[in-house]
C-alpha cells in the first residue's frame, strides 16, 4: 500500500467520539464500535485509567472535562472531525467519587456544556445513554437529570438518539458472575417485575446509531430492553435453564436495611441518591411502556434467556 492508499483509507475511517469510554459501559460502546470499523476518539478526564482502552486498540485520547467547556469545545472539534458523540458518562459513577465529583452537577451542568460544545462544532449527531422511564421519575437522582438532558437536545436542535437503558443484567460493578457460580442471582428489586438489557447489546444499538440509523431515525427518545420485564426468580429460572444446575434468586438488601433507607440516607450522604433511585426502582417503575420503537430500529428484541444465555459464556460460566 503506498503512502496515498493509506490517506485515503484513513479518510474514510469514520471517528467516532465516545465520552466516558473509560467506563464500564464505555468500553463496550468502544469494542461494539472497533467491531464495526471505526476509530474511536476517547474522551477521557486526565485522572481515568486507559489501561483497558489501549488494550483494546484506542490510540486517539482527548482529555476533556464535562465542566469545563472549553475543554469540551476541543474535544468536539479535534481534527479529523467525529462524525458522531456516544455519551454514557455519568455522574453516578465510582470515578466521580473517588475524584469527590458532584453528581448533580456532572449530569445536569456537564451535559448541558456537552450539547453546547456539540452543537457550536455542528457534530452531526449525539448518541445519548439515557435511562428507561427517566420522563416519570420527576426528582429521582440520575433518571431525572437524563430527562432534562433530553429535552436539552432538542431545545438546542442538536440532532440526538437517546437510548432508554433498563437495568443491566449484568451490572455497573458485576457482581451476578460470582454469585451465579454459588447458585444465587442476585435480586435488588424482589417481587417486581424489571425491563433488563445485557449491557454489549445496548453497546452495539448505541454504535449502529452512531454510525448506520439514517438522520430521519434521530431526534426521539427508544426504550432498550429484552422482551419482557423479568423478576428476580424469572432471571434465575433462566441461569437454571442455561447452566443445568439451581440458581435462586436471593435479595441483595436484607429487608431490614430497606426499611432504614431513609435512616441510612441521612447517616452517609454520600448513598443518598442510590437510595432515592433504589427506591424508586424498587416501587416497580422500571417497565417501559413504549410500543415498536427499538424493534423498529435495531431489530427483535433479545430475550431473557437469550442474553443469560450470552452472559453465560462471555464470563465462562458455561
Amino acid at each position: 500500500m503506498n503512502p496515498g492508499d493509506k490517506k485515503e483509507k484513513f479518510m474514510e475511517t469514520r471517528i467516532v467520539t465516545v465520552v466516558g469510554a473509560s467506563g464500564t459501559l464505555g468500553a463496550e460502546i468502544v469494542r461494539a464500535l472497533l467491531e464495526k470499523g471505526a476509530q474511536v476518539r476517547a474522551m477521557v478526564r486526565a485522572t481515568s485509567d486507559r489501561t483497558k482502552l489501549e488494550s483494546l486498540g484506542v490510540t486517539d485520547f482527548v482529555v476533556a472535562d464535562l465542566r469545563d467547556p472549553g475543554s469540551l469545545q476541543r474535544a468536539m472539534t479535534a481534527e479529523p472531525r467525529a462524525v458522531a458523540v456516544v455519551a454514557s458518562a455519568a455522574g453516578f459513577s465510582a470515578h466521580t467519587a473517588r475524584t469527590k465529583g458532584d453528581n448533580s452537577r456532572t449530569d445536569t451542568e456537564g451535559y448541558r456544556n456537552l450539547v453546547d460544545a456539540a452543537r457550536n462544532a455542528g457534530m452531526p449527531r449525539v448518541v445519548l445513554i439515557s435511562i428507561l422511564e427517566c420522563d416519570k421519575a420527576p426528582g429521582v437522582p440520575h433518571f431525572s437529570q437524563k430527562f432534562v438532558t433530553e429535552k436539552y437536545l432538542a431545545e438546542k436542535g442538536q440532532p440526538y438518539l437517546a437510548l432508554r437503558a433498563g437495568a443491566f443484567l449484568d451490572r455497573a460493578r458485576d457482581v451476578v458472575a460470582q454469585r451465579v457460580r454459588k447458585g444465587v442471582f442476585p435480586d435488588i428489586a424482589p417481587g417486581v417485575a424489571l425491563d433488563m438489557i445485557y449491557s454489549p447489546d445496548l453497546a452495539r444499538y448505541a454504535a449502529a446509531a452512531a454510525l448506520d440509523l439514517p438522520a430521519s431515525a434521530l431526534n426521539q427518545s427508544v426504550d432498550i430492553r429484552c422482551n419482557v420485564p423479568a423478576t428476580g426468580p424469572m432471571v434465575a429460572a433462566a441461569f437454571t435453564r442455561v447452566l443445568g444446575r439451581p440458581v435462586v434468586a436471593k435479595p441483595v438488601l436484607p429487608p431490614l436495611f430497606v426499611a432504614l433507607f431513609p435512616l441510612a440516607g441521612w447517616l452517609v450522604p454520600r448513598l443518598r441518591d442510590q437510595i432515592k433511585a433504589l427506591a424508586w426502582i424498587r416501587k416497580g417503575g422500571y417497565v417501559s411502556h413504549e410500543g415498536n420503537k427499538q424493534r423498529d430500529l435495531f431489530g427483535e428484541l433479545p430475550t431473557v434467556e437469550d442474553s443469560v444465555a450470552r452472559y453465560c459464556r462471555d464470563k465462562g460460566l458455561i
